[in-house]
């Protein structure tokens, strides 16, 4: 295999074309982000039609901006054509508005119509990931009729796996996957072999239930209609993962305290990261004061047993990383669906359960490391592991509890994550840990 970037620097082209004509679009697409943009264009400027309309829609933006700049208005145009309409979609979107302007120019008129009605519809909703690319039959056509609408209109669009049958209004009536019309005689009835038992979604439902739904029915396409029960689109399976891949990175921003961002983390600017970080940070930062209002409310007791305060970092760390444990189970429980709300008590029921197996396992550890081994006396030694099993009961049910409080209040479950419930459990294990010194040690 020749080394492409030596090869254009060479221009040794005929060699660039023959090597890359091997290659899956997916892998071409991943050479040319490592290329310097005189290289990029030169080895795009090498590929088929076809070849190049499928690598172009796996690129960053960043390498589409600098090809569409490059382009002429007739390369930019056979480009744009032979993209499927939701990936010139996701490009529009993108775009800074000088490139969008030349991209809606080399667009044909009907394509722009679509277009500009796609952009209408709510970021995170069924309409926002749809195609409107795909094969509607009639019900009452036959399965020759319906072969030959396929094979005419079958290249043009995503998949052909699942037909969709529609009235004379354009109502959904059902489906008829593909293998249906192969081994069904010719004058077999569409209506009489279609299946009305199927899943579909309106326009303004949000992607993430979309999501669910293919995940919970294996599905590989699901049909997207109006309020009318029009059929306006379809969403396939590799925009749907597409969606998941986001809203999994998502959730595991709001878990580590930090706003969303939809940019690489190579690629975002250190104001924008920092921008993102700042404001959880400073919510955490503030009620965490919590914990030290209750220090100085027991620094009389402190200061009588300053041993006290050697024990204070163990207690709150296995606290705040018990709660943590919990929370992420449930969120992610929730997040696939095998939780709901309604589980609150079994939840509770189980947590607790494990909590008081994990509490007293830790506090017998550390009873034996700090009464035999650090040779603390026995009334502090129980204080500190008591203190401990409380904590970590305390720790697991909250942890288990709080993101089914979140989405039972319509708030995302990942912001009841480990920062948030580490700061809440840190302060009741600094009460917990006072109160039981106070009782146990006999201080006032």
């Amino acid at each position: 295999m020749i080394r492409i970037s030596d090869a254009l620097e060479k221009n040794l082209l005929l060699e660039v074309k023959n090597e890359l004509s091997l290659l899956n679009p997916i892998d071409i697409a991943s050479i040319l982000e490592t290329l310097s943009k005189e290289n990029t264009i030169k080895a795009f400027r090498l590929l088929s039609k076809d070849t190049a309309s499928e690598v172009f829609s796996y690129l960053s933006s960043e390498k589409q901006q600098e090809i569409i700049e490059s382009s002429s208005d007739e390369e930019l145009g056979r480009i744009i054509d032979a993209m499927f309409l939701d990936d010139t979609v996701d490009l529009v979107e993108e775009m800074p508005a000088g490139v969008v302007a030349k991209i809606l120019k080399n667009t044909s008129a009907e394509n722009r119509k679509l277009i500009n009605q796609f952009l209408k519809y709510p970021e995170d909703s069924a309409g926002s990931v749809m195609t409107v690319e795909y094969v509607s039959l009639k019900n009452d056509m036959n399965i020759k009729q319906a072969l030959e609408r396929i094979r005419a209109k079958g290249m043009k669009n995503e998949t052909i796996n699942d037909c969709f049958v529609v009235d004379k209004e354009r109502k959904l009536e059902g489906t008829v996957p593909i293998r249906e019309l192969i081994v069904n005689q010719e004058d077999t009835l569409i209506k009489d072999i279609m299946t009305d038992n199927f899943e579909k979604v309106q326009v303004d439902t949000d992607r993430e239930i979309v999501a669910d739904l293919f995940r919970h029915y294996d599905l590989s396409t699901m049909p997207v209609v109006d309020m009318e029960n029009r059929l306006v689109g379809i969403i396939t399976i590799d925009d749907i993962v597409d969606v998941i891949d986001q809203e999994n990175t998502e959730d595991f921003q709001k878990m580590a305290a930090m706003e969303p961002s939809d940019k690489e983390y190579l690629k975002d600017s250190v104001l924008s990261l920092a921008k993102h970080r700042i404001l959880w940070l400073l919510i955490l930062m503030i009620s965490a004061t919590a914990t030290g209002t209750i220090i100085r409310k027991y620094e009389d007791t402190l200061q009588s047993v300053v041993i006290l305060a050697a024990f204070i970092p163990m207690l709150m760390d296995t606290g705040g990383n018990a709660g943590s444990q919990s929370s992420t189970l449930v969120i992610r429980g929730l997040a696939l669906g095998e939780i709901k709300t309604s589980d609150v008590w079994k939840i509770l029921w189980k947590e607790f359960r494990v909590s008081i197996i994990v509490g007293f396992t830790l506090a017998f550890v550390n009873f034996l490391r700090i009464f035999y081994f650090d040779k603390i006396g026995f009334t502090m030694t129980a204080v500190v592991c008591l203190s401990l099993f409380a904590t970590v009961v305390i720790a697991k049910v909250v942890g288990g509890i709080l993101p089914v409080v979140a989405k039972k209040l319509r708030l995302d479950p990942a912001i009841m994550a480990s920062p948030l419930i580490t700061t809440i459990v840190d302060a009741c294990a600094l009460v917990i840990y006072f109160k039981m010194a106070t009782m146990l040690l006999h201080m006032n």
